[in-house]
């Protein structure tokens, strides 16, 4: 064999991928193993001075190999490949399809940091301003940087699916703030915020079972030096908050790995939870779900952690959100609430199940528009398009869940037969 030539092992590789019209080249694979993303063929000795052989090639490596191929291309850094390439291994199978391999930890922790800083660096810089620049000068500067960023909008499904029913045009959300006064407090000390807008702003990032009013009365406190423990505990959020450690550079592999199973877990919840405000129809098992997530204050942190556009910063996003106890806690109790109530697309009066929701969704969806307008009037057309185009950003995410959804609900029916 000429040296240089592609091994036996590879050329198998390249041809099983290649009955699936998956197109690699042996080149490609030896550069995935350099890089630390392919594992070498098991080898056999044949005895000494004979050399080795392999036997048979790993399934890992093929699918390892087909799992590169459909995330990496000429041009792309390799890290956004692993990203997508872990995000897939954890994403819910049915029944014949390709188990996934894990990519090599180190490199998903690489990827996931290098990510994590391309995203948040703007603000880490501002962490880094002097505080000798003053108040002003931060406020402005975290301010436009945090309405440069696509944070969503935060309104309560409750309230649009209310405007909605009523024939009203929607409230819009306001950008939220709290970053501004979080990222300021960190940098000026909380007592340059202000107890109400710091305290609205710590309930939404960091819940800790506390809702506004009871960090407000915290703060105070702490204003009045009645609390050293809570002042201490304060210092400390905010100094881990200006010292910019991630979460991602402290978890474990296995902490990884669960924050990606509770982001994947969640979503489907928090499909239902959000499309409660497009007219979902409810049922009493949807509206205890939704009830769960409200009595533990979670929705504006599933808001600003679960995104549906499957890019890898908004999924690096939602591993790091994920890596809190709270949501790893809300995770497990919305899959035991649902485990011991699994029909939860039952409606009322009717007895077929997920299509019959389905069919009353439609139905539902027919009679209103996204603005309450007329048919056929610019506003109503004009905000029609807009949900359009959110809705197409999000189908591939929005997709998967379903999947899984549609997967519940089969399973469901099926134990009923």
């Amino acid at each position: 064999m000429a040296r240089g030539a592609p091994s036996p092992a590879d050329q198998q590789v390249v041809g099983e991928l290649a009955t699936r019209g998956v197109v690699v080249t042996a080149s490609q694979l030896e550069g995935w193993r350099r890089a630390g993303l392919l594992s070498r063929h098991r080898r056999r000795g044949l005895g000494r001075g004979i050399g080795s052989v392999v036997d048979a090639v790993d399934p890992v490596v093929v699918e390892s190999a087909a799992a590169l191929a459909r995330h990496a291309r000429q041009g792309r850094d390799r890290r956004l490949a692993v990203a997508d390439w872990f995000a897939e291994a954890g994403e819910s199978r049915q029944l014949g399809d390709a188990v996934v391999p894990e990519p090599p930890m180190n490199a998903v922790r690489e990827a996931l940091l290098w990510i994590e800083s391309r995203d948040d660096q703007p603000l880490l810089d501002v962490l880094r301003m002097d505080p000798s620049l003053g108040a002003d000068a931060l406020y402005a500067e975290v301010t436009r940087l945090i309405t440069a960023r696509s944070y969503p909008e935060v309104v309560h499904p409750a309230v649009v699916r209310a405007a909605v029913s009523a024939g009203e045009r929607p409230p819009r959300g306001i950008r939220d703030a709290d970053s501004v006064h979080l990222f300021a407090a960190a940098v000026l000390g909380h007592a340059e915020i202000g107890a109400d807008a710091l305290a609205e702003a710590l309930a939404g990032f960091f819940s800790f079972d506390m809702t506004a009013e009871d960090w407000g009365r915290m703060l105070r406190a702490v204003e009045r030096g009645e609390d050293p423990q809570a002042q201490a505990f304060l210092q400390n959020l905010l100094d881990q908050i200006a010292a910019g450690v991630s979460p991602l550079r402290q978890a474990s592999d296995a902490e990884l790995v669960r924050a990606r199973t509770v982001l994947h877990g969640l979503q489907p919840f928090y499909m239902l939870y959000m499309l409660h405000a497009f007219v979902l129809p409810d049922t009493p098992r949807l509206a205890a779900l939704r009830e769960r997530i409200d009595e533990r204050g979670m929705g504006l942190l599933l808001t600003q952690t679960i995104s549906f556009n499957p890019i890898p910063q908004h999924f690096v996003q939602g591993v790091t959100g994920c890596l809190l106890p709270e949501l790893d806690a809300l995770y497990e109790d919305l899959m035991e609430q649902y485990t011991a109530n699994p029909k939860i697309f039952d409606l009322p009066g009717r007895a077929d199940g997920f299509l019959g929701f389905l069919d009353a969704w439609n139905r539902t969806l027919e009679e209103h528009t996204p603005t309450g307008s007329k048919p056929g009037s610019p506003a109503a057309g004009a905000e029609t398009r807009k949900v359009s185009r959110k809705l197409k950003q999000w189908e591939p995410g929005l997709g998967k869940a379903l999947k899984v959804l549609i997967g519940w609900a089969l399973k469901a029916e099926e134990e009923l037969l």
